[in-house]
């Protein structure tokens, strides 16, 4: 299976698109006037709290105040005795030491990086004018700020580093038992890393102990700048500014499965050798490849006409069916057609195979696009449960190779399944469209 990177840097923007058996799979960009907030880590100041909602308002310095959980503000050293870090969470939160002492639990909670939960025990009272370390785990969107957490990650090639939660995991993707149990041990042997805990990410499959300590001990030196750069700058205040597009994309894409990195901006190819030769290992460095012909790398990759048609309306397959994809302020509506498909098959078996059909175009748009929250999509009517399942099975596997978190529920009585995407940040198309000046907003014009 041929995969392959292909990394456009321009003046205002950089896209990113990743090509798996001759199209597009997944598609990112990053552009000058809309810089993401997503990982950056802060140290605010709690403006206000509002009981009734179980949240708090906490000026982390940009223009709309972040939202922070209550059940989010949770002291995750719950266990031993660590005097350094304590001194730490003691400072940010404002406790004393005898109110920090007692707030520490017998049981011990499962840490989760994000997330709402049940209040636990040892929740903190947050006060107004109080400074929080958070760090952001969605963007602002519309009219609300960004959304934070106490719970701090620092993610990695192959693990996540935690350093308040002294839980830690292994991915599920990661199913085999023998595989799964040498992981644990590895994790095991992180003894410099004193505080905190460590989530093993899929792509730890098969790596060896000398690579996943590497990344842990590279983040581990991260939270250690971090540390120190807290205790030194007062609230509002940003501590820890996650990375650029193409260093993300090289951590989380370019594996073994990658046959070709290809950049044509030289002054971030080299760059990028660099990093890759220096935390990576110098077998991926030869995947790295700068191009430097006259045309764009995406022209003469012919990516740049299937990537347009991620904005419109309608999305045609081979057989002449379609799906319309229509984005609203509460949910995305997804509509299965017939359109020009042509068969001799009874209507219930032709419904079968439109569906079967378009069931993978569905979850790549919804990669392409980026879009999250709640998504409902009406397949054609079918009265066979068997038809049902399969269709329902075939969505979940084709939303498995999506990295973003899904839910997908049953088919209703009504033939639409309704599922949940992770929503981060802004959709693709948002950040390329704005507002029409002539209709205001009721068209979309291509933002230059």
């Amino acid at each position: 299976m041929s995969k392959e990177i292909l990394i456009q840097v321009q003046k205002r923007e950089t896209r990113v698109a990743i090509i798996e058996k001759g199209r597009v799979d997944d598609f990112h960009i990053e552009v000058d006037r809309y810089q993401s907030l997503l990982g950056n880590i802060y140290k605010g100041k709690v403006e206000s709290i509002l009981p009734s909602i179980n949240a708090a308002f906490v000026d982390i310095g940009q223009p709309r105040n972040g939202f922070l959980y209550l059940t989010d503000a949770v002291n995750p050293l719950i266990e031993e005795e660590i005097s350094e870090p304590r001194k730490f969470l003691a400072k940010i939160f404002g406790k004393s030491k005898k109110e920090e002492a007692a707030a520490v639990p017998e049981k011990v909670e499962k840490a989760r990086p994000t997330g709402r939960r049940r209040k636990p025990e040892n929740t903190i009272s947050l006060k107004v004018g109080q400074e929080v370390l958070v760090q952001v785990v969605k963007d602002p969107f519309g009219e609300k700020g960004p959304r934070l957490t106490t719970h701090i990650t620092l993610p990695g090639r192959f693990v996540v580093y935690m350093p308040c939660d002294k839980q830690g995991g292994i991915s599920k993707k990661i199913d085999n038992p023998e595989e799964r149990q040498r992981l644990r041990d590895v994790i095991r042997s992180f003894t410099f890393a004193k505080t905190g805990g460590f989530i093993i990410r899929t792509a730890s499959r098969k790596q060896g102990k000398g690579e996943l300590t590497r990344d842990a001990k590279f983040l581990f030196k991260i939270w250690q700048k971090i540390y120190k750069k807290s205790e030194q700058q007062k609230a509002p205040a940003l501590i820890y500014e996650e990375g650029e597009l193409t260093w993300k994309i090289v951590r989380d894409y370019l594996t073994e499965k990658v046959d070709k990195l290809i950049i044509d901006s030289e002054e971030e190819y080299l760059r990028i050798r660099k990093f890759v030769q220096t935390l990576i290992g110098r077998q991926m460095v030869s995947k790295i490849h700068h191009y430097k012909g006259s045309t764009s790398l995406f022209d003469f990759k012919r990516v740049s006409k299937e990537l347009e048609k991620i904005y419109d309306t309608n999305v045609y397959v081979k057989s002449g069916a379609y799906v319309v994809i229509e984005p609203t302020e509460g949910l995305i509506v997804v509509d299965v057609n017939s359109g020009k498909f042509k068969t001799k098959a009874s209507p219930e078996d032709a419904a079968f195979m439109v569906n079967m059909e378009v069931v993978p175009e569905i979850a790549r748009q919804l990669r392409l696009r980026d879009l999250g929250g709640i998504i409902v999509i009406d397949f054609i009517d079918m009265s066979r449960a068997e038809h049902k399942r399969k269709v329902l099975e075939g969505l979940k596997r084709e939303l498995s190779r999506d990295s973003a978190k899904t839910e997908v529920n049953r088919i209703s009585q009504l033939g639409l399944i309704e599922m949940t995407r992770a929503r981060t940040g802004k959709t693709i198309e948002s950040i390329s469209f704005g507002k029409c000046p002539y209709c205001d907003g009721r068209g979309r014009v291509k933002v230059v």
